[in-house]
């Protein structure tokens, strides 16, 4: 994000989509070809692929670019991150995945979080302050704010996310990722041909320095290993990770670009992190309660070693009750665990 906001003001918005694209793409294809990926085959495997060109690829970079010019780096990093949110919603819809309350508790705050973010303030203090005529949305202006953009690039992008299990179906998903991400680059060099002008004129060495690691690095490095592993059904491990990147973003946003955040943006900021980090730590956070809800006081514990005792050493009915304390052989802390787990 960063790289490319520092070189949108010597280029155009899909000119720029399409550099991240086409190139990547081709790397990504050569990539395939080293490590003996097949090739898609099949009026199946294209058709997918073509969607997924179309959403992922020119929608996805698209509306990313367009939005990038009017909201800044860090900003735009946390709507495109807030992906998770809709692909749980997506997943729960297509594959029946449940979410449960966490998860459920992390896509309320993120809502929460996304309008503290994208909805213009006079909007929301509008709203708060009973004037009825904030709730008159102009879609026009909607449309020209960046935040929103964002999110709908992030959108496309969950669609994406899920879209490529069923590409997976029938192509491999490097040598898929690489030719959606060339056939998704095309239209926007041609829609940038009719709508822009002076793409390149203006860039100059940084510029093109910045637009060659967007490429290489986030694009053909990072999607290529994005979908790599969302087709193999790790998607909840990966998307644990992505709730980093608007920190980082944030970070070198406000370092080389001097970009601030309105306090109002920044508690939206932070409950977006905070509602993916619940939704994609939802089943290791309702796991580490229940354990701590379920486990046994000190009294269950002592009557579960004894009665676990008495069936290891029974006793005639002459025999006294056998108790921890009387007993001859001192049980180690280890044993006592084994004990209790049996």
């Amino acid at each position: 994000m960063v790289a490319m906001k520092g070189v949108i003001p010597n280029t155009t918005p899909l000119f720029m989509a399409g550099v991240r694209l086409v190139p990547a793409g081709v790397l990504v294809l050569v990539a395939a070809s080293v490590m003996g990926r097949p090739q898609p085959k099949g009026w199946a495997a294209w058709l997918w692929i073509s969607l997924f060109a179309l959403v992922d690829g020119a929608l996805f970079q698209g509306f990313l670019a367009e939005g990038l010019v009017r909201t800044g780096a860090g900003l735009g990093s946390v709507m495109i991150d807030s992906q998770p949110l809709a692909v749980a919603l997506l997943s729960g819809l297509l594959f029946g995945e449940i979410i449960g309350l966490w998860g459920a508790v992390g896509l309320g705050i993120g809502i929460l979080g996304i309008s503290l973010i994208g909805v213009p303030e006079q909007w929301l203090f509008g709203l708060l302050g009973g004037d009825s005529l904030a709730l008159a949305v102009n879609w026009e202006q909607l449309f020209q704010n960046g935040s929103w953009l964002m999110l709908l690039a992030a959108l496309a992008m969950a669609v994406g996310t899920v879209m490529i299990r069923f590409v997976t179906r029938y192509a491999d998903p490097v040598a898929a990722t690489g030719w959606h991400m060339i056939l998704g680059g095309l239209p926007l060099f041609a829609l940038s041909g009719v709508w822009e002008s002076e793409q390149w004129v203006h860039i100059d060495l940084y510029g093109w320095m910045a637009l060659a690691y967007s490429t290489i690095f986030g694009s053909a490095i990072a999607y290529g290993i994005f979908f790599y592993f969302a087709s193999s059904g790790n998607l909840t491990s990966l998307s644990s990770l992505t709730f980093l990147t608007p920190v980082f973003a944030l970070l070198f946003g406000n370092l080389f670009l001097s970009e601030v955040l309105s306090p109002l943006q920044s508690l939206g900021v932070c409950l977006t992190l905070v509602s993916i980090y619940l939704i994609n730590q939802r089943e290791e956070i309702a796991s580490k309660l229940q354990s701590i809800v379920h486990r046994p006081s000190a009294a269950q514990t002592q009557l579960l070693l004894e009665e676990t005792l008495s069936q290891i050493n029974p006793l005639s009915e002459e025999s006294r009750p056998v108790t921890l304390a009387s007993m001859p052989v001192k049980i180690t802390e280890s044993e006592a665990e084994l004990l209790q787990n049996q």
